[in-house]
């Protein structure tokens, strides 16, 4: 008997309660200082990456900076698609576009060794961080 099988076997579901939360999980294991940490990394990488003249040295901060933007863009999903609900949408309407924008920003910076594009997606993980916060007073 696999192990599914046994916890359903052992479980009344006609009984079992109906767990209530705002999230995945209860509160507390979102975060976008996660996205921002990574956002941080693509920038410093980018300061790296302009100011060398080593080629090996540079195509190592491209291929980091392509991971940590990547990141950011997987951590600014699941905070979008996990921790945001329709009521926070209602009282903060441009939540859609700036999760649009933020993640575009994440891509942007994956190919791109521009330190603008960086402080960009910092700036919008800021927006939404501010956001954020408003939701867990």
């Amino acid at each position: 008997m696999s192990i599914v099988s046994r916890l359903l076997s052992v479980a009344d579901l006609d009984d079992a309660a109906t767990a209530d939360a705002h999230c995945d999980l209860m509160c507390g294991v979102y975060n976008p200082a996660q996205a921002r940490i990574e956002a941080e990394s693509v920038l410093e990488t980018m300061k790296k990456f302009n100011a060398s003249d080593d080629d090996y040295f540079k195509t190592r901060c491209i291929i980091i900076k392509e991971q940590r933007a990547q990141l950011a863009k997987e951590h600014l999903w699941v905070l979008w698609t996990d921790y945001f609900k329709p009521p926070h949408v209602e009282q903060f309407p441009q939540l859609h576009d700036l999760f649009w924008r933020a993640t575009k920003a994440a891509g942007d910076a994956k190919k791109s060794n521009d330190e603008a594009d960086a402080q960009k997606l910092l700036d919008l993980i800021d927006e939404i961080a501010e956001i954020f916060a408003e939701t867990k007073k």
